[in-house]
C-alpha cells in the first residue's frame, strides 16, 4: 500500500511540475489553475463593485487598458513561439484602474489586472506603466500566485485540497486567494519570494520590449520606486528584493530584453 501511495504521489508531482516561460525554472503548482481562475473571476468582480473603478473614456484608465492589451498580446506571441500557449488557455484579459492612493497593482489568474491611481505618479508615462504591467502579467503567466496559495494551504489549512478547503474553510481559502495575488491594500499580503520577483522582472522586460516599449526605462522606474520607500515602503515594494539588487539584475537581463525591442 505504501508503495502504491508513493507511486501515486510521484505521478502527481511529475504531472504538477511545469517550466516557467523565459527562465525555464521547474515549478510545482498543486492547485487546479481552472478552479483558481473561476474563484478569481468572482473575487475580481466583487473587488470592482466595492471600489471606485475609473470608467472607460478617462485618459488614465484608457492608458492602462491600452498598455495592458499590448503587453498581453506580446506575451501571448512569446508563448506561442515557444509552444507554451497553454499557460494562457481560457484567459480573458481585463485591465482596470481604481481610484485609490495606494502604490500598488496586481494580476489574478485568467488575466484580471487592476492598477491603483496611486502608482501612476511613479510610472509617470506609458512606458513606465508598461514596466509594471509587464511585471504583473508575468506573475500571472508564471503562476506565482498558485505556488504561493499552495504553500498557504499547506501552512494554514494542513495541506488539504482546494475543494475541501473551500467547503470546510471558505473564509480562510478566500483570504489566501486574495493575499496570494496581492489584492487589496488592507490585506496582509503573503510574501512573493525574491525568486518570483526576479522572475517576473525578467519576463516583464521581454514582454514590454516585444510590445514596443523600451525596457531600459525600467531602471529609472525602479529608482523612482526606491525613492518612495523611506522608513515605510509602499505595499508594492514591501516584499520585494532590495532596490539596488533589483536594478543590477535588471541591467544584467537588459541585453536579452533588447533583442526583442523594436520601437513602435
Amino acid at each position: 500500500m505504501k508503495r502504491i501511495a508513493l507511486l501515486a504521489l510521484t505521478f502527481v508531482l511529475l504531472w504538477a511540475c511545469s517550466k516557467v516561460p523565459v527562465t525555464g525554472r521547474r515549478q510545482l503548482n498543486l492547485l487546479p489553475e481552472s478552479q483558481l481562475m473561476s474563484m478569481s473571476l468572482t473575487q475580481y468582480k466583487a473587488f470592482l463593485n466595492e471600489n471606485n473603478t475609473v470608467s472607460a473614456g478617462n485618459e488614465q484608465a484608457d492608458m492602462v487598458r491600452r498598455v495592458g492589451e499590448r503587453i498581453a498580446a506580446a506575451a501571448e506571441t512569446y508563448l506561442k513561439r515557444h509552444a507554451q500557449s497553454s499557460r494562457v488557455k481560457d484567459f480573458n484579459w481585463e485591465f482596470n484602474l481604481v481610484n485609490d492612493p495606494t502604490v500598488n497593482a496586481w494580476c489574478m489568474p485568467g488575466g484580471k489586472v487592476v492598477f491603483y491611481t496611486g502608482i501612476l505618479p511613479v510610472t509617470k508615462d506609458e512606458a513606465g506603466l508598461a514596466v509594471v504591467m509587464g511585471h504583473e502579467v508575468a506573475h500571472a503567466i508564471a503562476r506565482h500566485g498558485n505556488e504561493r496559495m499552495s504553500q498557504g494551504l499547506v501552512a494554514q489549512a494542513g495541506g488539504i485540497g482546494l475543494q475541501l478547503a473551500l467547503s470546510e474553510k471558505p473564509e480562510l481559502t478566500r483570504n489566501l486567494l486574495l493575499q496570494s495575488y496581492g489584492v487589496g491594500s488592507q490585506l496582509g499580503v503573503l510574501k512573493f519570494s525574491r525568486l518570483h520577483e526576479s522572475e517576473a522582472d525578467r519576463m516583464g522586460l521581454i514582454f514590454m520590449a516585444m510590445a514596443g516599449y523600451n525596457p531600459e526605462v525600467s531602471v529609472d522606474f525602479w529608482k523612482r520606486m526606491a525613492a518612495q520607500g523611506g522608513s515605510a515602503p509602499p505595499e508594492f515594494l514591501s516584499t520585494h528584493p532590495h532596490n539596488e539588487t533589483r536594478i543590477q539584475d535588471l541591467k544584467a537581463h537588459m541585453p536579452e530584453a533588447l533583442k526583442y525591442y523594436k520601437a513602435k
